[in-house]
């Protein structure tokens, strides 16, 4: 069985301001991250998952409880031995000035460097594995500044790497990105974790990816507990479904749903591709697909194209799109 590198015990996070009550925003928290695991921390805004990513990083202590790395307290560790365990990649930008990327992931080697933080070859040797890894070795001359977003981000992520960390904190960090540099990135977390024991937290927002990619969910409702488990254990469950309350999520498809009451029934005649996508289509514009609806719409091939024939009481009609689809049913329901 893998190691557990990190764990909580009873922990109780949240804020204690100076002359003012403190505030809980989550309690009795007992978690464990494997090593060689891709775990993904989800919840809706306010339950507390940066809060909780900043306690697992040791940004801020606990309330109450502790946090473990590698059986030793967090809290009474060195900063440098800490950071030879740890590494943490944020969502918001840091200004680094001019730094070159290759500059800014040297300073992942801070434990590891003198105090005049002076590289040695096997240093060296580490920042190239950490760009490498990233694939970002042809952004190393460049200026940080200069960089996009999801280059920027795997860069922070090159500079986490070049600690060499047992465990490696992310708090969304891809919050900025498009959806191809989001896949990207969890994509290349994944194979982080696939080439070493090193295990991986990632917090985000992204639901649909954590589903298709996570080895292991925490699931942190607003009003708790926190649940664990496999994507696929927490959907059967319902626990997916309780903690994004509010919205629909229809485990059969693995997605969340319009949750509106149609407005009207369709039948649907075709197969394959075209056919889920009308349906999606359907649904979207407000309508349920039904086999014994008066109104019914058929793909058929037409010059070697797909077509939509429309079967309506009012004859019959073909359309070229589904936006020509959906128009014409919105007119007439």
């Amino acid at each position: 069985m893998a190691a557990t590198i990190l764990q909580t015990r009873r922990l109780c996070i949240g804020y204690a301001p100076k002359r003012r009550p403190r505030i809980a925003v989550a309690a009795d928290l007992g978690v464990e991250l494997l090593e060689g695991e891709f775990v993904c921390l989800l919840g809706p805004n306010g339950a507390g998952k940066s809060t909780l990513m900043r306690t697992l990083a040791g940004l801020q202590k606990p309330l109450a409880g502790e946090v473990l790395l590698n059986g030793r307290d967090l809290h009474g560790l060195t900063e440098s031995e800490r950071a030879r365990l740890l590494g943490l990649v944020l969502t918001e930008r840091v200004d680094v000035g001019n730094l070159s990327a290759y500059a800014l992931v040297a300073l992942g080697r801070y434990p590891y460097t003198g105090w005049d933080g002076r590289l040695a070859s096997a240093d060296e040797e580490v920042v190239r594995w950490a760009l490498d890894a990233v694939g970002a070795r042809d952004l190393a001359a460049r200026s940080v500044g200069e960089l996009s977003d999801g280059e920027r981000q795997k860069v922070m992520i090159a500079r986490a790497l070049a600690q060499e960390p047992a465990v490696l904190l992310l708090d969304e960090p891809t919050a900025f990105l498009d959806l191809p540099r989001r896949v990207e990135i969890v994509q290349l977390l994944r194979r982080l974790v696939g080439a070493s024991e090193r295990a991986v937290l990632l917090s985000t927002h992204d639901l649909d990816l954590a589903l298709r990619c996570a080895d292991r969910l925490w699931l942190l409702p607003p009003d708790g507990p926190l649940q664990t488990g496999a994507p696929e254990d927490l959907v059967l469950s319902g626990a997916f479904q309780r903690t994004f309350a509010g919205v629909e999520f229809d485990p059969a498809i693995g997605s969340f749903c319009m949750g509106r009451a149609p407005d009207g029934a369709v039948g649907l005649v075709g197969e394959g591709l075209y056919a889920l996508w009308t349906a999606r289509a359907l649904e979207r514009a407000g309508l349920r697909v039904a086999a014994d609806a008066p109104t019914c719409v058929e793909i058929v091939r037409q010059n070697g194209d797909a077509v939509w024939r429309l079967h309506t009481a009012a004859g019959q009609r073909v359309c070229a799109t589904l936006y020509e689809v959906v128009g014409y049913l919105k007119r007439h329901f």
